[in-house]
């Protein structure tokens, strides 16, 4: 009996290694600084529609700067990244534009600019994908596809939404994420914003996050409480992304500038209000720079839950130690994966070694894991390309995928 069921185990064993995909990384340049006469492309996205289309957009800059002339472009793929459509513009704001006045303190901007920044997709179980982006760090706007991002409805202002924050801060610039935001299992849809008084650096500075959120598929939008106030310690919180936890609750993960060096965590019920108080997560470099969030959970693998998390990390060294003066280094661009809600960290994989910068990460249907990200030929704040990494589980975790994810 027992040399039977030996026999029966090295027959499983071998029918899981005959099936086991083997590991693999594609990259490919989407988005290169020259073209269509755009000087960079910076502050890239990427999301997975119900129907399986990504879609990958980013800010396509004529000059450079936060303040310069910017569009928003897309480009659509059917095969799950392998194959792009043409780089579309799809932000347009209907008649005469004005400039934020706090940017034209700032050394440089043009008053003649028109400034489309810090969009946000999300894709809607419905299939429906929700877009909001902003127009000079002033208004902020709505609009929707139904076709898997062929077409967007004509923009409406939702900048009203940002009227609940003004009793507890007065604030002069306003931004949405950037990068994708999030469908809570209630439905509610959520985007991470940050906030300013305009009164500091570039006139980004000094700065909150929050969330503004909808509970009608788009059709209103409403102001949270702060998450993560501006204090001696947590040192102008703004770009943040967001992830449901397994147990329905939101947690937002904050880029700053604090001493710390370390992203900044913070968890509410709902994604709106009673946030917990902020943390620094040791386990993450904060090298004041976007990084993104998402869960990797399969029906094809049991749904267990997982978090990806990406940035670049000058630490992700076989060595870990932390070289003075290079933590705030726009390089090395790693993913993270934990098994247990973001609390450990316990993989970390290095996609991209040189300069890199902005990034968003997606999964594909298939289970591929897909990381949009800022890269140059030398060290700077966009890079020269927005290129995308495909890679699959077995890549990111060298084939030893751990069984212990909570289901």
């Amino acid at each position: 009996m027992r040399s039977l069921l030996l026999r029966c185990l090295v027959v499983v064993l071998s029918f899981h290694t005959a099936f086991a995909a083997e590991p693999f990384i594609e990259k490919s340049d989407l988005f290169t600084a020259g073209d269509g006469g755009y000087k960079i492309f910076h502050i890239p996205g990427i999301v997975v529609t119900a129907k399986g289309t990504v879609l990958a957009w980013c800010e396509a800059r004529k000059k450079g700067g936060d303040w310069d002339q910017i569009e928003i472009v897309l480009r659509r793929s059917t095969d799950e990244g392998k194959t792009w459509s043409a780089m579309k513009s799809i932000a347009n704001v209907p008649g005469p534009k004005t400039k934020n006045p706090f940017s034209l303190a700032v050394k440089g901007v043009d008053p003649h600019d028109v400034t489309y920044n810090n969009p946000v997709l999300i894709a809607d179980r419905d299939g429906t994908v929700h877009m909001l982006f902003c127009l000079e760090y002033m208004r902020c706007f709505y609009q929707r596809s139904t076709d898997d991002g062929e077409s967007w409805s004509t923009p409406v202002e939702i900048t009203s939404a940002f009227n609940g924050f003004q009793s507890t801060y007065p604030w002069k610039v306003l931004a949405t994420g950037p990068d994708h935001g999030i469908q809570l299992k209630t439905g509610r849809l959520v985007v991470p914003v940050w906030l300013s008084t305009a009164t500091g650096g570039n006139a980004h500075r000094p700065s909150v996050t929050a969330t503004i959120f909808s509970d009608d598929q788009g059709k209103t939008w409403h102001a949270s409480e702060i998450a993560v106030p501006c204090t001696d310690e947590w040192i102008n919180p703004n770009e943040t992304v967001a992830i449901e936890l397994a147990d329905g609750r939101v947690m937002l993960n904050v880029r700053s500038e604090s001493k710390a060096h370390r992203r900044l965590v913070t968890i509410s019920k709902d994604g709106a209000t009673n946030w917990s108080t902020p943390k620094f997560d040791d386990a993450l470099l904060e090298p004041i720079c976007m990084a993104s969030i998402i869960r990797y959970s399969l029906a094809q693998d049991g749904g267990k839950n997982r978090i990806l998390f990406c940035n670049p990390d000058s630490l992700s060294r076989a060595d870990g130690k932390e070289e003075p003066g290079k933590t705030r280094d726009r390089r090395n661009f790693s993913v993270k994966l934990s098994y247990d809600e973001g609390r450990t960290w316990p993989v970390t994989r290095v996609v991209e070694p040189g300069p890199s910068m902005y990034s968003d990460i997606a999964v594909a249907k298939s289970g591929a894991i897909l990381c949009l990200y800022g890269r140059g030929l030398k060290p700077g704040f966009a890079g020269d390309f927005i290129t995308l990494a495909r890679f699959n589980l077995e890549w990111l975790t060298d084939g030893r995928d751990t069984a212990g994810a909570s289901k």
